[in-house]
C-alpha cells in the first residue's frame, strides 16, 4: 500500500495540473506518458481474446475503409498536436454485430465495432464523426483523466493489486486501469470538448459535418431498454444534436475547401 500511495502522490506532484485543447483544466493523477505506456499493454490484452476468436480485422472490405477514413482523420490531428505524429496510431475493426461501439485509448490505440456501422447504416461521413469523436479525447489527454479517476475506485485500486509487492505490478495496474478507463462514463465537459474537436477534424479531412447530427440521431433511436455500448461511456445529454448542428455552419467553410486532404498511413 506504501507504494502504491507514493506512487500516487508521484503522479499528483508531477502531473496534477494540465490543460486541454480548449483551455479546461484537468486534474491529472497520471502524465499522458504513462497513459501512453499503460494503453499499449491494455490495448493488446483488450484485441488478444477477440484475435484468437477470428474477431479483428476480419473483412478486408470494411477495414480497408475504415482506416481510408481514419488515415485522414490522424492527418488532421497531427496538424492540430504536431508531435502525436510519434505516436503509434493504429485502428482495428473488431467484428462484434451486436456491438454499438468505438473507443481510443492514449496514444492512438483505437477500435470500431461492426455493429456500430451496420446497425446504424453508417455513411463513411458518420463513420469520421465517430472515429474524429474518439481522436479527440486522445489529443484532449481524457484517458489520463479516466485513469485517474480508475485509480481512485476501489475497482481501480484492486486493480492495481496495491496490496502486493510483487514486480512489476505497478504497470500491470496501470494497464488495468487504461483497459477499465474505456468502459467509464465520460464526464459531460470532456464529451463536449470531443464533440467539438471531433467535428473539426472530420470537416477538415473532407467529411460532411452535418454528419455529427445525423449520427446521433440514428444513435438516440438505439436507445431504449437497452442502449448501446457507445452511449454507456459516451453519455449524450438532450441538447446533443442541438449544439453539434450550431457547430455545423462554422465547419462548412473547411468541408467546403478545396485544398487537397493529407492522409497519415497507419
Amino acid at each position: 500500500m506504501k507504494r502504491f500511495c507514493l506512487l500516487v502522490l508521484s503522479g499528483c506532484l508531477l502531473a496534477a495540473c494540465a490543460t486541454s485543447p480548449t483551455g479546461r483544466h484537468q486534474l491529472m493523477l497520471v502524465s499522458e506518458a504513462q497513459a501512453i505506456n499503460a494503453s499499449k499493454a491494455a490495448y493488446a490484452q483488450t484485441l488478444k481474446p477477440l484475435q484468437a476468436e477470428g474477431k479483428v480485422d476480419n473483412d478486408p472490405a470494411l477495414k480497408k475503409r475504415v482506416t481510408r477514413i481514419t488515415e485522414k482523420l490522424v492527418a488532421q490531428a497531427v496538424k492540430m498536436r504536431p508531435d502525436t505524429a510519434k505516436w503509434d496510431w493504429s485502428i482495428k475493426v473488431i467484428d462484434e454485430p451486436e456491438v454499438v461501439n468505438a473507443w481510443a485509448m492514449a496514444g492512438g490505440k483505437m477500435a470500431i465495432y461492426t455493429g456500430l456501422i451496420k446497425q446504424l447504416a453508417a455513411t463513411d461521413d458518420e463513420i469520421a464523426q465517430v472515429m474524429g469523436h474518439e481522436i479527440a479525447h486522445a489529443l484532449a489527454n481524457h484517458q489520463a483523466e479516466q485513469m485517474s479517476l480508475a485509480l481512485a475506485t476501489t475497482v481501480g485500486v484492486a486493480a492495481a493489486g496495491a496490496v502486493s509487492d510483487k514486480p512489476g505490478l505497478a504497470m500491470a495496474g496501470a494497464s488495468a486501469a487504461a483497459a477499465l478507463a474505456i468502459k467509464l462514463p465520460n464526464s459531460r465537459a470532456a464529451e463536449s470538448e470531443a464533440d467539438r474537436i471531433g467535428i473539426e477534424l472530420a470537416a477538415k479531412a473532407g467529411y460532411d459535418p452535418r454528419a455529427a447530427v445525423t449520427l446521433w440521431t440514428k444513435m438516440a433511436k438505439l436507445g431504449g431498454a437497452r442502449p448501446p455500448a457507445f452511449l454507456s461511456t459516451h453519455p449524450s445529454p438532450d441538447n446533443r444534436r442541438q449544439t453539434l448542428q450550431a457547430l455545423v455552419p462554422q465547419m462548412l467553410p473547411y468541408y467546403q475547401s478545396k485544398a487537397p486532404r493529407p492522409t497519415f498511413k497507419l
